[in-house]
C-alpha cells in the first residue's frame, strides 16, 4: 500500500470514533487499526465498543453509530491489553492525531490501567502536513475528507466509519509524500517535521512546557510559572487543576508535583 515511504519498524495507522470531541472526558465507540510491517504485510484490527457513557448526539450525526449499536459490545478495558500488544513497537500515524485521537487513546489505556508509552514511538499526523502546506479556504473543510479528496481524487468509501477512515489515512499518506518531492522519505524525519514546534512541551498538547529544565504551566493566570514555585506558592490551584477536564497525562504530573516529584528533562 506504501510506495513512497521507507518502513524501519511497524507503521500503525489508526483512527478513533468517539462519544464527542473532548480528548480529556469522551471515550472509544470504535477504532480501527492497519498495521504495515516494513515487508508490507498489512494487518487489521477494527472493533466497536461500549464506552460506557452516552454518545452525543452530535457525534452519531457524524459517524452514524448510537447508544443502542454499542449497548452489548466489549468496554475498552476488557480489550486494553490486546489493542497495545497489537500497536506494540509500531509508530504511529493518522489525522489529527497529535491533538485527539493520541490523548483519548492514552486517557482510555489510563483509566483501564493497561500501561502505554510514547516513548521510542515516532508521529506522523497528515492534518499537520495538510494544514502546513495548503493555505486555508474558507470554503474548504480542513476534514479527513477533505484531504483525501485532495490528495487522492476521491470520496473516502465508508466515510466517518473507523474503517474507513483509516484505510484513507494510510492512502493520504502516500499522496502527500507524491504530491510534495520535499517531504522526507523517512518516518523519523517525517515525524520531526509534524512535531516542529511541540519541542517544549511536557505533555502531549501541550498544557504543560519546559521553562529551561523545568517543567512550567503554558497558560492562565500562572502561564510561564513552573511547578516547583506553584508547589509552594499556590498548591490549591494545582489541585483545582486536578479536579478539573485535564488530560490522565496532565494530572498525573500536577499529583506528582505535589508529592515534591517533579518532571525531569530527558
Amino acid at each position: 500500500m506504501l510506495k513512497n515511504v521507507k518502513l524501519e519498524k511497524p507503521l500503525a495507522f489508526f483512527d478513533l470514533e468517539t462519544t464527542g470531541t473532548r480528548y480529556y472526558i469522551d471515550r472509544i465507540v470504535e477504532f480501527s487499526i492497519l498495521r504495515i510491517q516494513p515487508d508490507g504485510t498489512e494487518e487489521y484490527k477494527n472493533r466497536r465498543l461500549n464506552p460506557e457513557m452516552p454518545i452525543q448526539e452530535g457525534a452519531t450525526r457524524k459517524h452514524g453509530i448510537t447508544n443502542d449499536d454499542v449497548k452489548n459490545e466489549p468496554v475498552f478495558r476488557q480489550l486494553a491489553k490486546g489493542i497495545r500488544d497489537f500497536m506494540e513497537g509500531c509508530d504511529l500515524c493518522g489525522f489529527n492525531i497529535l491533538n485527539f485521537d493520541i490523548p483519548l487513546l492514552e486517557a482510555e489505556f489510563e483509566r483501564a490501567g493497561v500501561p502505554f508509552s510514547r516513548k521510542d514511538r515516532r508521529f506522523i499526523d497528515l492534518m499537520t502536513i495538510y494544514h502546513a502546506r495548503e493555505p486555508f479556504n474558507k470554503d474548504v473543510p480542513r476534514s479527513l475528507g477533505s484531504a483525501y479528496q485532495f490528495y487522492c481524487g476521491k470520496a473516502i468509501v465508508n466515510a466517518h466509519s473507523a474503517e474507513g477512515d483509516v484505510k484513507a489515512s494510510a492512502e493520504i499518506l502516500d499522496g502527500q509524500l507524491e504530491k510534495y518531492p520535499d517531504l522526507p522519505r523517512d518516518i523519523e524525519s517525517l515525524s520531526a517535521l509534524c512535531l516542529k514546534g511541540r519541542e517544549n512541551y511536557v505533555d502531549l498538547v501541550g498544557k504543560l512546557v519546559w521553562n529551561g529544565q523545568e517543567a512550567a504551566l503554558n497558560f492562565g493566570k500562572h502561564a510561564g510559572v513552573p511547578l516547583k514555585e506553584l508547589v509552594k506558592q499556590s498548591p490549591d490551584y494545582l489541585q483545582w487543576m486536578i479536579n478539573q477536564d485535564f488530560s490522565p497525562e496532565v494530572k498525573i504530573i500536577l499529583e506528582k508535583a505535589l508529592k515534591n516529584d517533579f518532571p525531569v528533562r530527558e
